[in-house]
């Protein structure tokens, strides 16, 4: 996938309601040391390698963090609010392929978005497979944009349309302000 933000092959934990070393910390605890880590715009973030093969595990802790496990370091409500992103390729194995679940355990969602301890939204990115989502945030971008929808004309006036999910991936960023994790 080919994204303008985000390395290839990269999995990114973007954060708000946290500071860098308690998010990278608790990565680390985990057992998943970031590659690179930064801070802007409000947001902090940690990117792993996707070569590792813990996919899951890292976008699995991306949404724990907002949840209650978390409420005696951050707050009652937790206030933390992640979103995870993942510039893979789309899995080649038939599980989830045609359904809002996680390919396998190496290709998680490609967007994740966590609060409160729960996924609000997820779905695989390019190729319509924004079409086979959970939750509605970024559908009324996603419809704008001719991603999803009864009518997407741009799939069949331009070939190629939005086939690696960079232009999903742009929205994302935008409706979100997240900042470059190169």
């Amino acid at each position: 996938m080919t994204t303008p933000f985000i390395a290839p092959d990269t999995f990114v934990t973007y954060a708000r309601g946290l500071d860098l070393p308690a998010l990278s910390g608790i990565y680390a605890d985990a057992g998943h040391p970031a590659r690179t880590e930064g801070a802007s715009d409000g947001w902090v973030w940690v990117t792993h390698d996707a070569a590792g093969g813990r996919g899951g595990e890292v976008a699995d802790l991306a949404g724990h963090l907002t949840g209650f496990r978390y409420e005696e370091r951050f707050g009652r409500p937790n206030p933390v609010e992640t979103v995870f992103l993942a510039s893979t390729p789309a899995c080649a194995c038939p599980h989830g392929q045609n359904y809002a679940v996680p390919h396998c355990e190496l290709h998680p969602f490609h967007f994740i978005h966590s609060r409160r301890g729960f996924a609000q939204t997820y779905f695989n990115v390019g190729r319509r497979r924004e079409s086979r989502r959970y939750g509605d945030v970024l559908v009324r971008e996603l419809l704008e944009a001719g991603i999803v929808g009864r009518e997407t004309p741009r799939y069949e006036a331009e070939p190629g349309f939005n086939a690696d999910g960079g232009v999903t991936m742009r929205i994302v960023a935008d409706y979100f302000g997240l900042p470059a994790a190169v």
